[in-house]
């Protein structure tokens, strides 16, 4: 996939979202997403990283437990083939729930297509 398909399944879910935080005055109302790429596992080959495989966490904050949402968003992630392990928390100081979708992409065309502007008006 490239960052913009990434991008594109992710504003799929039907949730505000943003690139890795939203501005502290700027947090919408839950239910909301946060993605962000944490790290890479890139192959390399002849002294380049050939194969760009970049690590990406969704997380989901809502108020109460929301099966329904987990669900649709686990039905976006498996019908375009993508494999992930996830992680539930409750956040005492914000009571709210987060749960947190792993998983690594491949990424395709990384040259010409940029990571997503950042922001928080998504």
């Amino acid at each position: 996939m490239t960052y913009k398909e990434i991008f594109e399944m992710i504003e799929s879910f039907g949730l505000p979202s943003s690139y890795h935080h939203f501005s502290e005055n700027r947090v919408p109302p839950t239910p909301y997403i946060v993605f962000y790429y944490p790290n890479s596992n890139d192959d390399p080959a002849d002294n380049i990283n050939f194969g760009r495989i970049r690590a990406l966490t969704i997380e989901l904050y809502t108020d109460n437990k929301r099966f329904d949402l987990e669900e649709s968003i686990e039905a976006i992630l498996t019908s375009n083939t993508i494999p992930f392990e996830k992680s539930e928390a409750f956040i005492d100081s914000e009571h709210m729930y987060q749960i947190v979708y792993e998983t690594e992409m491949v990424i395709n065309d990384p040259v010409t297509d940029p990571d997503p502007e950042v922001n928080d008006e998504n």
